[in-house]
């Protein structure tokens, strides 16, 4: 997902991040309130058409799906009671609890699980996130206009059964129904407002912990208020999570130690200035940062101008001094630490080759910038560099500008923008080149290899290769059966991918927080919607 999980997220493509708070309290009196900020605004609630990591984490509080995912993504009971699996892995049977409700009082039924599946799906909605659908019975072919909606594999057995029938067995099926993308949805509300729908914190309804108030669609605050509908509602300790967003992590901290946020994301800048303070946590995050080229323009089709911007840009030097917050160069697409091999446990990484590209060869990048631009018949490149506004990627793109134009005849623009919009030019490919990013939906390899593929709504550099799309397609399909062949088909795609330069990966990112030790009971988890505000309280 950008981050803009990765989210990624989209992330999507742009900067955005959702900032878990930790609690102050001056008068030493317990409060059930957490005061938070964001470095990003919301543009949507509709869990069928954003990207974007912030909002999943905010669809991850206030909806819920058949199942939640706890501490380690572990797989919990959710809006499903129990289920069971057939033996041959294709037929998943839920059991819905009958006391769910949304939040203006109706049940949450197995229908509503029908309705919003066949309504991401649906062409029509043009959802970036319908090809997670894959492997579930006709999702690619109604994803490719060769099957209606209505013969989707998902069956509603009266109001509180559900049943899934896939084509090919998904080892990771119950980690997907913890993402926003697969939770239920109203008819009724879709129907009420249209257009509209998901556009505030007004035209939308919600079944989980929470609810979402004080969004109008455009202003900088909202509010997660425990919701009085939710079936597990005693559970839940907090009566409310309070937003803001705050681009500047300087003000950030400001409004930290004055009192007026429980905890502040910290720049690369500001964590170095802090030490080790008591206060001070980090988060790891299962995420890629990456320049990503506009290949319908015939110049970014020469491998050779790739190459060469990738060799030129020191990673090393950039995620250890630029970036921070606990970022790593992992030459890597897929994010360390996310899954390890099924015959001898090696990191996902670690597996992959990194071509010569990935390593840092100014005097090589020189040379193959330099026969690239006469392969095209120029002398000099000249493009605008798309990123999100915020402070720690302002920092990155006056880094990346500085590095490229050691490359002789290029000149780099900024444009940095806010991440309302960068999502929208990212997808619409109203860009020539761009920082993107990608935040994992689940704790799978298949989670960012699936974004290179040639038809991917969030591919969005336009980069194509057929043997790279039959690894993936054998990884969802053929071998996905076969632990250790599916395995391989993914290392393979990723080698291909890197070795192609598809994109350029830059960094995986980390954070620091100060966060105020009284907040207990927050989820985070590395992959999907990071944050659980569940079971969180104030000590």
């Amino acid at each position: 997902m950008h981050l803009s999980r990765s989210v990624a997220a989209l992330a999507g493509v742009a900067s955005i991040a959702l900032i878990l708070a930790g609690c102050g309290n001056k008068s030493g009196q317990a409060k059930k309130t957490i005061t938070t900020s964001t470095d990003s605004e919301l543009t949507t609630v509709d869990p069928s058409k954003t990207t974007a990591v912030g909002t999943f984490n905010v669809l991850n509080n206030v909806d819920e799906g058949l199942v939640r995912l706890g501490k380690d993504s572990k797989v919990t009971p959710g809006i499903a009671k129990s289920w069971t699996v057939s033996k041959d892995g294709k037929t998943y049977t839920y059991n819905l609890r009958k006391g769910a409700k949304w939040s203006n009082g109706d049940p949450v039924t197995a229908q509503d699980f029908v309705y919003s599946w066949r309504r991401t799906l649906n062409p029509k909605t043009a959802s970036q996130y319908g090809y997670l659908f894959s492997g579930i019975k006709n999702a690619d072919k109604i994803q490719n206009k060769k099957a209606t909606v209505n013969s989707l594999g998902i069956k509603a057995d009266g109001n509180y059964k559900l049943t899934v029938n896939l084509e090919q067995r998904i080892p990771y099926f119950n980690l997907l129904m913890g993402f926003p993308v697969f939770f239920p949805q109203d008819s009724k509300t879709v129907t009420k407002y249209g257009n509209d729908y998901g556009t505030s914190a007004k035209t939308q309804v919600y079944n989980g912990p929470f609810t979402l108030t004080g969004w109008t669609g455009t202003n900088n605050k909202w509010t997660l208020k425990k919701n009085t509908h939710y079936w597990d509602k005693k559970a839940v300790k907090l009566d409310s999570v309070k937003f803001s967003v705050q681009p500047d992590t300087s003000t950030s901290l400001n409004l930290y130690n004055q009192g007026k946020l429980d905890m502040s994301q910290l720049s690369a800048t500001q964590a170095k200035q802090m030490g080790n303070k008591k206060d001070m946590i980090s988060r790891k995050q299962s995420s890629n940062y990456y320049i990503a080229f506009n290949q319908k323009k015939k110049v970014f089709k020469n491998l050779k101008i790739r190459q060469a911007m990738s060799m030129i840009i020191n990673r090393k030097t950039l995620a250890n001094k630029v970036m921070g917050g606990g970022a790593i160069d992992n030459r890597s697409f897929v994010s360390e630490g996310l899954a390890v091999s099924p015959k001898n446990g090696t990191d996902f990484t670690k597996d992959t080759t990194a071509p010569a590209s990935m390593n840092y060869n100014p005097t090589e990048a020189k040379q193959l910038f330099k026969q690239g631009l006469q392969e095209e018949g120029l002398t000099s490149l000249h493009f605008t560099l798309l990123n999100s506004d915020g402070s720690d990627q302002k920092q990155l793109s006056e880094y990346l500008q500085s590095a490229l134009q050691k490359l002789p005849g290029l000149k780099v623009t900024l444009n940095n923008i806010p991440g309302r919009s960068i999502l929208s030019r990212q997808a619409s490919g109203q860009f020539t080149v761009t920082v993107a990013n990608w935040f994992a939906d689940f704790s799978d390899p298949i989670t960012f290899l699936n974004i290179l593929t040639s038809n991917n709504p969030s591919n969005i550099s336009g980069w194509k290769n057929s043997e790279y799309d039959k690894l993936i397609k054998a990884s969802n399909a053929d071998d996905g059966s076969n632990a250790n062949a599916r395995w391989d088909d993914m290392v393979k795609a990723q080698n291909l991918a890197l070795k192609d330069q598809a994109i350029i990966p830059l960094y995986q990112s980390g954070e620091k927080w100060m966060v105020n030790s009284k907040v207990k009971g927050v989820i985070y988890n590395t992959a999907g919607a990071n944050y659980n505000f569940k079971d969180a309280y104030v000590k």
